[in-house]
């Protein structure tokens, strides 16, 4: 069996004689409406080609409790919340992750609160970083029926104005020194202080990533929220004289200055290690208006 992960915007350009058994479409992004603009559009243009499995969400509770709360400072503004409602409204299930981080009376909470905002939708509990809940999430995906048929209404100008709240970061440098670099302590420093900035900022993360590439090491630290600490999630567990720093940012803040407030925070960590860096390239922006294709009103029956 061949398994693909692929954008949603690629499916369709996939060649019927080099086509996978098995294809899994990431949304890029706070996406929502899949279901009225990926799904529905592929069953009708493409027939049996394709069979819909259950189309999950993953809900990540240091941001969802807040938000399903209605939590005055919750992080996230009103308009950037809609679209994580709307995520969750068109889930076949819903996918509690990150469950090794909850007590049990936060858990029966969450399970609550879900229950009475989404009532019916089925709801699985799993962390990916120790495995829990992995077996039963590939039986939901291996299941078939009339799947991703929950068409939306969406009001796309709350959707573009809380997309645009959210600003994107993508940078690549690399790091030289005369003395050996330890790459796990780097990436945690970089995001830690990164953390302690946006905090005062009142910038919320929706998601911070830094990593580590040098010969034959990976490392990668990330953080969730502003309310979580970094996390060293894959240590590369290497000391070399330059590696490549990337880091991927979701952040309620401007492009603009969360482009200057990286570059700061980069060369301030430089400094305490005696590295210089190598610009590579850097890009910000705000995500422009959601203008599907196509968006279909009523549940195709093919």
């Amino acid at each position: 069996m061949s398994l693909w992960i692929v954008s949603v915007d690629r499916i369709g350009s996939l060649e019927e004689n080099n086509r996978p058994d098995v294809i899994i479409a990431e949304p890029v992004g706070s996406c929502t409406d899949l279901v009225a603009t990926v799904v529905q559009p592929l069953k009708d243009l493409y027939g049996n080609r394709f069979d819909v499995s259950p189309y999950p969400v993953i809900f990540k509770p240091s941001h969802g409790i807040k938000i399903l709360k209605d939590e005055v400072g919750s992080g996230f503004s009103p308009k950037a919340a809609y679209i994580f409602i709307k995520q969750l409204e068109e889930a076949d299930a819903i996918i509690i992750n990150r469950i090794d981080e909850l007590d049990p009376t936060q858990l029966n909470e969450l399970l609550g609160l879900v229950a009475q905002k989404f009532p019916g939708v089925p709801v699985l509990k799993i962390s990916a970083k120790i495995g829990t809940g992995i077996e039963e999430l590939a039986v939901l995906l291996d299941q078939k029926g009339g799947f991703g048929r929950k068409i939306l209404e969406i009001d796309y100008d709350i959707y573009a104005e809380g997309e645009a709240e959210l600003g994107w970061l993508n940078s690549t440098l690399q790091l030289q020194s005369d003395k050996l670099l330890d790459v796990d302590a780097i990436l945690l420093d970089v995001i830690e202080k990164l953390r302690k900035e946006l905090v005062s900022h009142n910038a919320e993360v929706a998601h911070l990533k830094a990593i580590g590439l040098a010969d034959g090491a990976f490392g990668v630290a990330n953080l969730v929220s502003n309310g979580t600490m970094p996390e060293l999630s894959l240590s590369s567990n290497t000391k070399i004289n330059q590696f490549d720093l990337i880091i991927n940012a979701r952040v309620a803040l401007d492009p603009v200055s969360l482009e200057k407030l990286v570059g700061e925070i980069v060369g301030k960590v430089c400094i305490s290690v005696n590295a210089k860096t190598v610009l590579g390239k850097t890009q910000s922006f705000k995500p422009g208006r959601p203008v599907p294709t196509h968006r279909y009103n009523a549940i195709n029956a093919k």
